[in-house]
């Protein structure tokens, strides 16, 4: 399958992962034949499963805190920190424009 530059600039907005290079391309048209072979899979009159465990009652045990008052020592794994809350990367990654993606495509 052909993916088209306008396909990975969607799949880049929404999961801030670069696709630019060749690499990164060939490895998504490989995960994408991969996913495609679901598509042979006969599902006629296979009723839709609500769990996996459908044949066992799944209970809900009480939410009960164990362990608590550890924010500082969680801080520390933090690369970057604002006051008492870890710094997530920016969400808007400046990707290239779209001829420059086609050009990476060609590569592939």
């Amino acid at each position: 399958p052909k993916v088209t530059a306008e396909v990975l600039a969607h799949l880049e907005h929404l999961a801030l992962v670069d696709f630019r290079d060749a690499e990164g391309v060939e490895r998504l048209q490989k995960a994408i034949q991969f996913a495609d072979q679901l598509q042979e899979v006969n599902t006629d009159g296979v009723e839709p499963m609500d769990s996996v465990l459908e044949d066992r009652c799944l209970y809900l045990r009480e939410d009960d805190v164990t362990e608590g008052n550890c924010a500082k020592e969680l801080l520390k794994n933090a690369r970057e920190k604002v006051e008492e809350y870890f710094v997530a990367p920016p969400g808007n990654i400046p990707l290239p424009k779209l001829d420059e993606q086609e050009t990476s495509l060609q590569g592939s």
